[in-house]
């Protein structure tokens, strides 16, 4: 394995502000404490989803796979130069914040809403890497076409989720009683709406795409045109350590860039002799980028080389060509009209 062990440049002064609010400390001062455990341990600890197809689950085999999955890789990639220098942790809705929190796991990639309340208790959400928004289906021979229609539903819901709050809001809103039907895993959820304990079940709008192309007869059930939330899903490390989350952010980043660039994992040999300056110094063929974060300075290399740019994720688990068939739409780079953007690689 190659081992990206440089840690942090003397010199370079990143604040870590504790977890409470305590004092600061700097990187000369104390380095980075998770990047320190994951070179340590050899490999990176990630919390991900293990029920949601396309985007987090384990397969028969034990093995993991998903749009978050690999983004999890991604840092792997960074850190280590090995993408597969990782280790997942199947997580629950209840559990994934705490697992964060009491540093069970190095970084969470698990379809997880940055909100203000979030963000208090001692989390920081890095960059959003699915924009998406909460939605309902229900069976296609219900009847039921609005979110009016939906007075006196049972509607199922995983507990501890901005979802459960979401549909609380807006039912609440429109003067719509409803009964919730709640489970903590996505998979009791799902369960209690095919059996009809439930006459609804809501989530994010992709969560329920995905899990649709799964169901025996997926023509025998819709998903509602409304659309009841923002929700910018992103990854979430521990707030006590500033280091730790530059790393997990430029790395999210280089795949946004890497894809403006036009750079992907079968090409980018070709852009090594690129006279471009910019795209010199996001490769790291010249500058010491990656060095400032601890990183080695062609770690943006290994990332595309072995997990790809983002678009190469995105249609690899969850695009047009998957069974789950999700478009771009908002989920496109800025330059194509969506609202993914790297700041710059300087």
């Amino acid at each position: 394995m190659k081992k990206y062990a440089t840690l942090l440049t003397a010199g370079v002064a990143m604040l870590a502000l504790t977890a409470c609010g305590g004092e600061e400390t700097t990187a000369d001062e104390g380095g980075s404490p998770v990047l320190d455990r994951v070179l340590d341990r050899g490999n990176v600890v990630a919390g991900i989803n293990g029920e949601l197809p396309g985007f987090g689950y384990l397969g028969s085999d034990g093995n993991a796979a998903g749009f978050d999955v690999d983004f999890a890789r991604v840092v792997a990639a960074a850190v280590f130069g090995d993408a597969d220098a990782i280790e997942f942790r199947p997580l629950s809705a209840q559990d994934r914040l705490t697992a964060v929190q009491t540093d069970e796991v190095d970084v969470l990639f698990r379809n997880t809403t940055n909100t203000l309340e979030r963000d208090s208790m001692g989390l920081h959400f890095g960059p959003t890497i699915f924009y998406d928004g909460q939605g309902i289906m229900v069976r296609a021979d219900s009847g039921i076409e609005t979110l009016a229609d939906l007075e006196g539903a049972r509607i199922a819901v995983d507990t501890g989720t901005t979802t459960e709050m979401n549909l609380a809001d807006r039912f609440r809103m429109l003067e719509i009683e409803y009964e919730p039907v709640t489970f903590d895993g996505q998979d009791q959820v799902v369960d209690s709406y095919e059996s009809g304990s439930a006459d609804a079940w809501t989530t994010d709008r992709s969560g329920l795409a995905a899990r649709l192309a799964t169901f025996s007869d997926p023509d025998n059930h819709i998903i509602l045109p409304d659309v009841i939330s923002k929700e910018p899903l992103a990854p979430v490390v521990k707030s006590n350590d500033a280091a730790w989350f530059d790393i997990v952010n430029w790395a999210v980043y280089a795949t946004i860039q890497a894809e403006e660039f036009g750079i992907d994992s079968t090409n980018i040999d070709t852009f090594m002799d690129s006279e471009d300056p910019e795209i010199r110094r996001f490769l790291g063929i010249e500058g010491e980028l990656g060095s400032s974060i601890g990183l080695e300075n062609d770690f943006v290399i290994e990332i595309i080389k072995q997990v790809g740019n983002y678009g190469e994720i995105y249609d690899r688990h969850i695009g047009p060509s998957t069974d789950f068939g999700l478009e771009r739409e908002i989920n496109e780079i800025w330059t194509n009209g969506g609202l993914h953007y790297s700041p710059p690689f300087r």
